[in-house]
């Protein structure tokens, strides 16, 4: 059966693939490339079709801007399937940004250090792959450095997203009570995601009202990070984009190691690392609650809720051997309830929780991967197994979805996933999965 589906994942990747050299999520849902997508298709693609893994990661890496900054989705072709496009988000009104390449002026979890470090392990030709990392490094190396010199401005060591979709969790409940101070106007547009998939799996008119606001201010004021900081009503401590980043920074020093002669650069990452796990650690962990938890940085305040970001520091290496104890703990408590597929995306024991809706509640398997390895990590074999299985099981009853739901009463013979189909990153991290 694994053989199989190794060879179904293979076949959603390929067809995913385009010939200038990225894929694309999913087909009509989501035309262009996304960043952190891109990141873990490279991963599948490296178990077995390497260049198209250093091309996935070479295309992102092209429409990178001259400060470091990397977007979110890269506007390769024209398409009507999407909104909002390239002449919305109108990306080039910053002066520093990638005139070839139409983009977002938003950013996504920064997964790409990691994932490097992800394919040299992989690779069977070990010597092939440093020099294409050899190659990439310092972009990566200089994404960082944007983020922590434009998106630090207390200087913790703890970045800000300034919008959701820079989180990669659009629509979480996090985000409600920040909704709820935001008097956004309504705005007039076509939606193209509620053509293709239920409206009931995806994120509200009213919650697209928000979004679009946000970038209305970003734009007025030209991308402008320090106007950002300043105006936008969405300034959030995200636990999982700052995992990412803390991971990716680990991933470039024992890269940098191996290329040798990069001693500053090791030394100014290991200067970040310091700062940022100690900041993180005192400022994002709830010890009630037993998680990490988001920051609001615009109010000053904790937003207390449990999801599965909360778990993504383990990945990362950032709680001690206690705290990693007590995410465990939170985890199976709340999470892991009686017929239920480990990890739903929040917490099924909130009011906010909701099994088919996005960010809401549903199972992603790029999470799941995360806390697959990071329980490994902190030797919670048992644990990690059974996120493994639930993956592999979920994706043999129903495919290779966007989003799943949680609940195991809900599957049979016509039960689906939800959101896209033939979804990229589920097959790609089911592929490392399985071989790992």
């Amino acid at each position: 059966m694994k053989t199989t589906l190794i060879k179904e994942a293979q076949r959603v990747l390929n067809v995913n693939y385009k010939e200038k050299g990225y894929s694309i999520p999913c087909k009509g849902l989501y035309p262009f490339q996304w960043l952190w997508d891109s990141g873990f298709i490279a991963i599948g693609f490296a178990h077995y079709d390497m260049p198209k893994a250093k091309n996935e990661l070479t295309t992102l890496l092209s429409a990178q801007w001259a400060n470091g900054f990397i977007p979110h989705i890269v506007f390769h072709e024209v398409s009507e399937t999407y909104f909002p496009g390239p002449n919305y988000h109108r990306a080039d009104l910053h002066p520093l940004s990638n005139k070839e390449y139409p983009s977002t002026g938003m950013t996504q979890p920064p997964v790409i250090g990691f994932v490097l470090e992800k394919i040299y392990q992989i690779a069977e030709n070990k010597a092939d792959v440093l020099n294409f990392i050899k190659e990439n490094i310092g972009k990566i190396y200089n994404n960082h450095l944007y983020f922590y010199t434009n998106r630090d401005p207390k200087n913790e060591g703890l970045v800000y997203i300034y919008h959701n979709w820079e989180s990669g969790t659009d629509n979480s409940p996090m985000w409600d009570g920040i909704w709820a101070t935001m008097n956004s106007p309504e705005y007039s547009f076509e939606r193209r995601d509620t053509a293709i998939v239920d409206v009931s799996q995806r994120p509200s008119k009213r919650e697209y009202d928000h979004y679009l606001h946000i970038v209305e201010i970003a734009k007025k004021h030209n991308y402008n990070d320090q106007k950002i900081a300043e105006l936008s009503p969405f300034l959030i401590q995200d636990p999982l984009f700052n995992s990412m980043l803390i991971k990716s920074n680990s991933s470039l020093i024992e890269l940098y190691k191996i290329i040798g002669d990069n001693d500053d650069k090791i030394a100014q990452l290991q200067k970040w690392q310091e700062k940022s796990i100690t900041s993180f650690n005192h400022k994002l962990f709830d010890p009630e609650l037993g998680a990490y938890i988001h920051y609001d940085l615009r109010n000053e305040k904790p937003i207390r809720m449990v999801s599965s970001s909360s778990f993504a520091p383990l990945y990362a290496g950032i709680p001690s051997k206690e705290q990693a104890k007590e995410l465990v703990n939170t985890m199976l408590t709340k999470f892991g309830g009686k017929g239920m597929y480990l990890c739903a995306s929040f917490d099924p024991t909130s009011e906010h929780y909701n099994p088919k809706k996005y960010w809401r509640g549903p199972v992603w398997i790029n999470l799941n991967w995360l806390l697959y390895y990071g329980l490994l990590d902190y030797e919670y074999n048992n644990i990690a197994q059974k996120i493994k299985s639930d993956s592999i099981e979920i994706i043999e009853k129903v495919g290779f979805y966007e989003y799943f739901d949680p609940r195991k009463s809900e599957y049979n013979n016509k039960t689906k996933g939800y959101g896209g189909s033939n979804f990229s990153w589920s097959a790609a991290l089911l592929i490392d999965l399985i071989n790992n």
